[in-house]
């Protein structure tokens, strides 16, 4: 009788190691994508606010850590159902609690998902994935110059309206080798003469409109409309996502205009940006079609005043200042 009894014993003793075997393998996943495994932190994704074209905000709640301390923490997001922190994503602190995130570099009009993440010692844990999709951009509104006719287009970024063309106003023109830092010039690229007529007649002019000195930008917008400020111009660039990338969603596609290979345009935010080039302290037209120049209405010191530069072959929008007597064009921002 002793000896049966051991026999009906030993498949369940089987049974046991083979459970505790399996349920040492379940743990040892660290993620199922919802965070919920032990070791790793347990966290939701936060409902999405303030979406804009370009920008949004999430964030997370981590009621968990998972018994180590949560060293990384923020939202992933891609255009895949399931982001993860090898997509996009922000940093957001450490520890466990409340975040909040925002989110850059968006496009307009395009569905995004969103979730949080955490990660401690043991891996990382993902909140639940959200969608939004981002605002669409705006543009095709006009705008028409009451001194001389000429009709522009205005686009919406963010909280700004700019015109969405080069300046074109030309109430007097001279040639490259004219130049003052106080005294008002307007230059046409290529055109070496005093004829507003011929000079408005010539195809730089259509294309890229008219290079300005610095004092003559300052009163050049017309009323309702002013220089941008050094301020404004990084309120732009800030809103884009920062200026590494902003001279992309920024400049005009293809290379019709532009130089090959106009790194990253994309003209998402329907600016249209274009190389007018500059007139130069040395009387010269130069680099009209791989560089584009802006004037801001913010001095440095007393010669020298703040532009913004996008070229062919960068997504930046590069910020420094220069001599007031240099031709740059101008975009006007509403009052």
């Amino acid at each position: 009788m002793k000896e049966k009894q051991k026999f009906s014993i030993f498949p369940f003793l089987i049974m046991g190691v083979f459970l505790i075997f399996a349920s040492s393998c379940e743990k040892d996943d660290d993620d199922n994508g919802n965070g919920n495994n032990t070791g790793i932190p347990v966290l939701s994704t936060t409902a999405i606010t303030d979406i804009t074209q370009t920008t949004a905000k999430s964030g997370g709640n981590i009621t968990s850590d998972g018994g180590a301390t949560v060293t990384v923490r923020g939202v992933c997001w891609s255009t895949n159902q399931t982001p993860t922190i090898s997509d996009n994503k922000t940093t957001d602190g450490t520890g466990a609690g409340n975040f909040v995130s925002s989110i850059s570099g968006l496009t307009a009009n395009t569905t995004y998902y969103v979730r949080a993440y955490a990660t401690n010692s043991n891996g990382t844990a993902y909140g639940s994935a959200m969608s939004f999709t981002t605002q669409e951009g705006s543009s095709g509104s006009t705008f028409t110059d009451p001194r001389d006719g000429k009709v522009y287009q205005t686009v919406v970024i963010g909280n700004q309206v700019w015109m969405a063309e080069n300046l074109a106003y030309l109430p007097s023109v001279v040639g490259p080798g004219t130049g003052s830092n106080t005294t008002s010039y307007y230059y046409v690229y290529g055109y070496d003469g005093t004829n507003v007529a011929d000079a408005k007649a010539t195809d730089n002019y259509a294309t890229y409109g008219v290079l300005y000195n610095w004092t003559a930008a300052m009163n050049a917008c017309p009323d309702g409309w002013h220089l941008p400020s050094d301020a404004e111009w990084t309120e732009l660039t800030d809103y884009l996502g920062g200026r590494s990338v902003a001279g992309g969603k920024l400049k005009e596609t293809g290379t019709t205009h532009w130089a090959s290979p106009n790194t990253g345009a994309t003209n998402e935010t329907g600016f249209t940006a274009l190389p007018g080039g500059s007139r130069t302290s040395n009387g010269t037209f130069y680099l009209i079609g791989s560089l584009g120049y802006w004037w801001s209405a913010t001095e440095n010191v007393a010669s020298n005043a703040w532009l913004r530069y996008m070229y062919s072959n960068s997504s930046l929008v590069g910020r420094l200042d220069y001599d007031k007597e240099v031709g740059f064009s101008v975009r006007c921002v509403r009052d």
